[in-house]
């Protein structure tokens, strides 16, 4: 979540022993917030909490905040459930032991997962961060906050479907998507959160226009929770693979989201020597 923090409406610290904190804004029902979630002075994986701090405009929106705030950290999984079988797998296993209690993270908005999806498609991490940056910075809406580097809430999506596809600086089609996607959010003929029939809504994203099986299936790990999502054309996935032989996706199920995400994190792991 770090690497992937957008100026202005995320930041995060993450300290040399492991421990750190992340912030953000929160648009809610009755006026913004900001919430941050601190990962110091925990006992261990074994944790059952994080410590969270509000600062809302208005006390009505505790209850909702802390729920995407949850959502966020996909604070109801079951991790020993989810540890037990991709830890029985030979390919994993070591994987699951180095991060036991791996969580994949949500969101806190749907419209706003959705757009940063498709920011992301066919880019780089920070050219993703760096493209939703400038939409934050031109279309967001400022806020005053307690904490230094919040200071907008994430454009909704009847602004996004709003704008022209040459406000963004990328190719015209992909802004096309974005408009397409937004005005298919803002007028509810796409619902992302974790009610509707996942089947039903991957289907409607793949029918607008530059939304492809990627997108769609990103949108359902990240903005549905959806716990089985596979990415097999995702270039970090045959990376990860490459690097961990093996590894057959099929046994994974109906996990696979978990597994995507000890594969993504694993990138990063130092090689052997190092």
């Amino acid at each position: 979540m770090a690497d992937r923090a957008i100026p202005g409406i995320e930041v995060a610290e993450v300290r040399e022993d492991g421990s750190g904190w992340y912030a953000r804004t929160l648009d809610l029902p009755h006026g913004p917030g900001t919430a941050r979630v601190e990962l110091a002075d925990l006992p261990g994986p074994g944790a059952s909490y994080v410590a969270l701090r509000l600062v809302l405009d208005d006390l009505r929106d505790t209850a909702a905040a802390v729920a995407r705030m949850r959502v966020l950290l996909d604070a109801d999984a079951d991790p020993v459930a989810i540890d037990a079988h991709l830890g029985a797998d030979p390919v994993l296993a070591p994987l699951v032991e180095r991060r036991p209690g791996l969580r994949v993270p949500g969101h806190v908005d749907g419209a706003e997962s959705a757009v940063r999806a498709v920011l992301g498609q066919q880019v780089t991490v920070v050219a993703a961060r760096t493209a939703a940056a400038r939409l934050v910075a031109s279309h967001g809406r400022p806020v005053a906050t307690t904490t230094e580097g919040l200071t907008h809430l994430f454009p909704d999506a009847a602004t996004v479907a709003a704008m022209e596809p040459t406000d963004f600086k990328m190719p015209r089609a992909r802004g096309r998507a974005l408009i397409g996607l937004s005005a298919a959010l803002a007028a509810g003929e796409i619902v992302l959160d974790r009610g509707p029939d996942r089947a039903e809504v991957r289907q409607r994203l793949l029918a607008l226009p530059g939304i492809g099986p990627w997108t769609a299936d990103y949108i359902a790990l990240r903005a549905l929770g959806h716990p089985d999502v596979w990415l097999p054309t995702d270039i970090g996935v045959r990376n990860a693979l490459a690097a961990h032989p093996g590894g057959d996706a099929e046994r994974w199920a109906p996990w696979r989201s978990y597994a995507l995400l000890h594969l993504w994190t694993a990138l990063s792991d130092p090689t052997p020597g190092e």
